[in-house]
């Protein structure tokens, strides 16, 4: 069959000017704060977009939902989600972090890294799909709130307004790298008590004292099973207070532990077992911050592979955490440059990545 040229050019020249405005997108994101919580008006600016692009997002608090042109309810749906908060720049940065400066093929800026980059490429792929008459899904683009801080007016609150998809795509610098499992996370708060005494007469129990094996235990633990893509369970005590007065025995200890999950264990497996194995009165925080798995036979796995991406275990969290369904993480950018002073994410890797997007799709869901 002859190739049509003429259609050929117009395809390139269509997917020039998406990337063009992915850019121009990105550029304006940047210049906007946009801390946790603070989303508004980089809300605004996602849903100004896309509706000078004849698209019609709804919008859920300060997260933008945007389907495809042929929405079919009887057809599955593939979400593509990346959010538009940033943490707060850090004391380091020597560059206006909402400046936006391009030199050397870069873009300087917070959030063009973690996540603007694979947010203005995601919606790059699905722009370039989302006309189609021909696609045996949904798509469905979705640039979240609330990520950073893991809040509840984030995706999660998302999710009862959409169809259940059958896979989301969730776009962070991965090096485009395809994240098929990823830790969760479990905050336990312990407490333990004693009885307050005078120091000098040796008086009360101390509380302290009580901590000590706890610690050790917390410290030397290793949990039997091993996951084949995150490893260890992982544990930390990272806050330990007790006692005011130099010539008091405290009566009062309390300690907190980061528990990095994985996909071997649930988070109420985890709390069964410490609690068998301390003295303290232990409370979680939250057990909403889930480990994922990307199903192995998942199609999206083999497509990747096919792709020559990297099947990985991420040890950092992203709204992975809160989907009840499967989902990978891919995207642009690195994570080590992730809430970094002078963040930057490099134009090729948007270049790039926009069309692995669209294959990984096209892979996953046999289109031609």
């Amino acid at each position: 069959m002859p190739v049509n040229l003429n259609r050929n050019k117009q395809a390139i020249k269509m997917e020039d000017k998406i990337y063009n405005d992915a850019i121009g997108l990105l550029s304006n994101l940047i210049r906007i704060e946009s801390f946790s919580g603070q989303e508004a008006l980089a809300a605004d600016c996602m849903q100004k977009f896309l509706i000078q692009r004849s698209m019609r997002p709804q919008r859920y608090g300060n997260n933008i939902v945007v389907y495809n042109i042929h929405f079919d309810e009887n057809k599955p749906s593939l979400v593509l989600n990346s959010h538009l908060d940033t943490v707060k720049p850090n004391a380091s940065y020597t560059r206006d972090p909402f400046h936006a400066d391009t030199e050397d093929g870069k873009m300087y800026g917070l959030g063009s890294n973690d996540a603007g980059g694979p947010l203005v490429s995601l919606l790059s792929a699905f722009r370039i799909l989302q006309e189609r008459d021909d696609l045996p899904i949904n798509l469905i683009f979705i640039a979240s709130a609330e990520e950073e801080n893991s809040g509840k007016g984030g995706i999660e609150s998302v999710f009862s307004k959409i169809p259940v998809p059958d896979l989301a795509i969730v776009g962070e610098p991965t090096l485009m790298r395809a994240a098929v499992s990823e830790k969760g996370l479990l905050v336990i708060d312990g407490l333990i008590k004693g009885k307050a005494g005078h120091a000098a007469r040796n008086e009360g129990e101390n509380a302290i004292s009580k901590a000590l094996p706890d610690i050790q235990w917390f410290n030397t633990y290793k949990f039997p099973k091993v996951s084949d893509t995150l490893g260890e369970v992982n544990m930390n005590l990272t806050v330990l207070k007790a006692g005011e007065l130099h010539n008091t025995v405290p009566d009062v200890c309390t300690y907190t532990v980061d528990i990095r999950l994985t996909d071997s264990y649930t988070h109420e497996e985890v709390l069964d077992i410490i609690r068998a194995n301390v003295i303290a009165e232990i409370t979680p925080r939250s057990i909403r911050l889930k480990p994922s798995l990307t199903p192995v036979n998942h199609p999206v796995r083999a497509a990747a592979q096919s792709l020559g991406m990297e099947l990985y275990g991420s040890p950092t969290m992203s709204d992975q955490a809160l989907m009840p369904f499967p989902s990978i993480k891919i995207g642009p950018g690195d994570s080590a440059r992730s809430h970094t002073a002078n963040e930057f994410i490099y134009l090729d890797e948007i270049k790039q990545a926009i069309p692995m997007y669209v294959d990984l799709i096209k892979k996953t869901y046999q289109i031609s």
